[in-house]
Parts: C-alpha cells; structure tokens; sequence
C-alpha cells in the first residue's frame, strides 16, 4: 500500500479536507439525479459506492477520530448501506501508512532520538495501520517488539474533527441533533483517552495482569521506559486476525475455544472489573499458532457505574424483565422513559424496550448458544431496521453509558458470530444488590 507523506494537522487543513470530500460528494449527487432523469428506476447503489470511497479516501487521509468513527460505524452493519461497510471495514486493519521520515520525525520529536538510536533493529515500514496510530516491528536484546506510533496532531484535533464529521453524520445517521451531540460527547471522552498512550500503558498493564488468570487469553508485556505520550513499545504477539484465522478453516473445537477466551475475557472485566476492553473490532485481536486468543489493544476503556451496571444487567440476567412495574423502573433510571412522558408513551416505550431488551439478552439467558445461526442476527437487524424508521426513536432516549456498552456487546456478538462459535455463557455472572 502507498505510503502517505504528510499528514494535515491545522484545523485550517483538516477543514479544507473536508470542504473538498463535501464538494466531491455534492459531485456525485449530480451525477446521480442527472442520470435518473434518463432512468428513474436507478437504485442509490453506485451513489453510495462513489460517496463511500470519497468519503473513506478522505478520512484516511486525515486519520484520528475522523478514521476511527468509520471504524466504529463499519462495526454497526445496519446502520449504513454495504458500500460504507465494506469501504470503511478497511480501517480496521489497513489504513494507508505514514511514511518513513515522518515515523522517525515522531520519535526524534518524543525522545530525541531516531528508532535505530533506541532499538537494534526497527523495521521503518508499518505492519498495520489504523485509525489512531500505526505499528511497526523492531528487535532489542534479542526479544521481537511491536512499536505503536501516534499520527501527528491526532490528539490536538479531536474536538475539531468531530464537529467537521457532525453534517456527514447527520446525512449518514438521521439522528436529531441532540441525538448526535450526545453520541459525540461520549466519543470524544473515550478518543482523548485513547490518544493518551500513557494512559494506554498504564491501563494495558492492570488489565493484563488482572484478566491473565483467563484461559485461552495472552497478552503482551508493555515496557514504560521505552513508550511514551505518542508512542508504545510492547511485545510482538505472533499470531492471525481474524480474517487470516478464518481463511485456514479451522475446526469447530477450535472456533469455539477462541469464542470462549472472547466471551471469558468480555464478561470477567464486566462483571468483576465492571469496567470493560470497549473497541471489539477484529484488528485488536491476534489467534496464536498455539490456538490463544492475542489482546493486543486497551487504549479503549469503559468504566460502568453502580447507576447504570445495576439496572441495566438485572434487565438482562434476572426475572425483572418479567415483572412490568419493576421493568419500567429499570427503564426509568437509564432514562429509557422520561419524567414527562404520558401514559401511552410510557406503554408504547416499555413494550418497545422490553422487545429489544428480551432480543439482545437471549445470549445470557441460556447455559450456552451457538452464535452460527443466523436466525438471531437476522432478529436483531429486523428490529434495529424498524426502530430506525420510527419517529418515536428520533428523540434523544438512554444514558450515556449505552454508546460504548452497546458497542461493546454488540461488537463482541458480531465477532462470535464471525466465529462460528458455540459457547457457554454462565461462566461470569453480574453481581447485582
């Protein structure tokens, strides 16, 4: 892949980005209608092609939070039409990568030094890139290590960016603005953690050492004094994502045993931790030839307050949901139904939620389930379908804490399913007063 040999970093720049993929994409809207006119039966698909790779082009381009939230949508597949899907699952595993002397102007800039300077041996081409940062291999007394760099300007712009991406939003989502300026609240708290790779170690090594108990799980060994505000210095895991994993066919023993390390790791920091590994894409994740599942990334964390954990997992692990006037209290603290809803409001939202709230939790409800049949995602989508289409969902509804937590679940779903995996699903239960 080609190497990107700058990076814009002002806000003037990024901006600028943005006013040309704006322009571009008005370009195809044109070309679109203008060819309706000769044939009306002409379906949006090439219009959503020609804007998906605009809009991906660009966004890779400019990296960071803008990146990332294709990265994020690319996980919600009915959300957007497949172009975007496909187009921005790429930033999962393979942005473009910066070039070479921008990597060692980054490193000379963080330690004043070059990477030759610090390791014996560093490879200047990136084995991935993604939305935040890239990696790159490197030696040092004999040990292999995967060296995570930080694209310049990522953490200055975050608050910038996300309001530049706001107006694609709005067009791509159709949510009210209220709707979206929470949505990108949260994720701009979540992003300027996720730019602190400080932080990133510090996280990754209570997390590792406190999930290491885990079967099936590995993680690799950070090393501080090598890693520093842009930049993270780790142990290479050797190992396959995903996609790779799949390609060799492995056996269905096998899919389970890597399906159950996910749901194991998932559900211990939940319940035990009560604060969770929130960025289940598939480019965070490594199977090893000794058939462990490779955590390779916590710069995404989210913590779960008494205020949301408690009512929203005795609504999916206990009889609550059973019992109408308990369920609508539940509803009531995670702000589902509102103080000044009506009385058929309050009908209408505890019949919808109760449906979504039955469908999402059939995974816990049972010793184990078998995420290979389609039946449930089918069930999931075809509702996620019909509440997208209601005007009664177009109102901001929900605490905070739903954007990552559902993300997360939902991402950790998508993952097993990808899998194939069979697995049993009591093995860590919530703790609830």
């Amino acid at each position: 892949m080609k190497e990107q040999e700058s990076i814009p970093v002002t806000k003037g720049q990024r901006s600028a980005k943005f006013v040309k993929t704006g322009i571009q994409i008005g370009g195809n809207y044109i070309k679109h209608y203008s060819k309706k006119l000769f044939n009306p039966s002409l379906s949006r698909d090439e219009l959503n092609e020609d804007n998906a790779t605009d809009i991906y082009k660009s966004l890779s381009e400019l990296k960071g939070s803008a990146l990332k939230i294709a990265q994020m949508l690319s996980m919600d597949k009915n959300i957007l039409p497949k172009s975007y899907v496909d187009k921005f699952t790429q930033s999962q595993y393979n942005a473009p990568p910066l070039s070479g002397p921008l990597i060692v102007r980054t490193f000379s800039k963080n330690f004043g030094k070059t990477p030759d300077q610090i390791y014996d041996k560093f490879n200047i081409h990136s084995s991935n890139a993604a939305s935040i940062g890239q990696v790159h291999q490197a030696e040092l007394d004999g040990k292999t290590l995967a060296i995570k760099i930080q694209y310049p300007g990522v953490g200055d712009s975050i608050s910038s960016d996300l309001k530049l991406v706001k107006p694609f939003a709005f067009r791509l989502l159709g949510m009210s603005e209220k709707d979206l300026n929470i949505y990108i609240k949260e994720v701009e708290e979540r992003l300027l953690e996720e730019t602190d790779y400080e932080l990133e170690v510090r996280r990754s090594i209570e997390f590792s050492e406190a999930c290491k108990h885990l079967s099936n799980v590995v993680f690799p060994k950070y090393y501080p004094a090598l890693s520093g505000k842009r930049i993270i210095t780790m142990d290479w895991i050797e190992g396959l994502h995903l996609k790779e994993f799949l390609k060799t066919n492995p056996s269905q023993e096998l899919r389970n045993k890597i399906g159950q390390a996910l749901w194991d790791f998932y559900n211990f920091q939940q319940h035990e931790l009560r604060a969770v590994h929130a960025d289940p894409h598939p480019g965070n994740f490594m199977i090893t030839s000794d058939e462990k599942l490779g955590v390779i990334d916590f710069g995404c964390i989210k913590e779960m307050p008494d205020d949301f954990y408690y009512p929203f997992f005795s609504l999916i692990s206990t009889d609550v949901i059973k019992d109408k006037a308990k369920t609508i209290a539940a509803f009531r603290k995670l702000d589902m139904i509102h103080k000044e809803d009506t009385e058929s409001q309050i009908e209408f939202y505890y019949k919808a939620y109760r449906e979504m709230i039955e469908l999402f939790a059939r995974p816990y409800t049972s010793k184990t389930f078998d995420f290979s049949k389609p039946e449930f995602f089918e069930q999931l989508y075809a509702y996620a379908e019909k509440v997208a289409t209601m005007p009664e969902f177009k109102q901001a509804r929900g605490v905070k804490h739903f954007i990552y937590v559902n993300r997360t679940n939902f991402g950790l779903y998508t993952i097993l399913q990808e899998l194939k995996s069979i697995v049993n699903t009591d093995t860590f239960q919530p703790h609830l007063k």
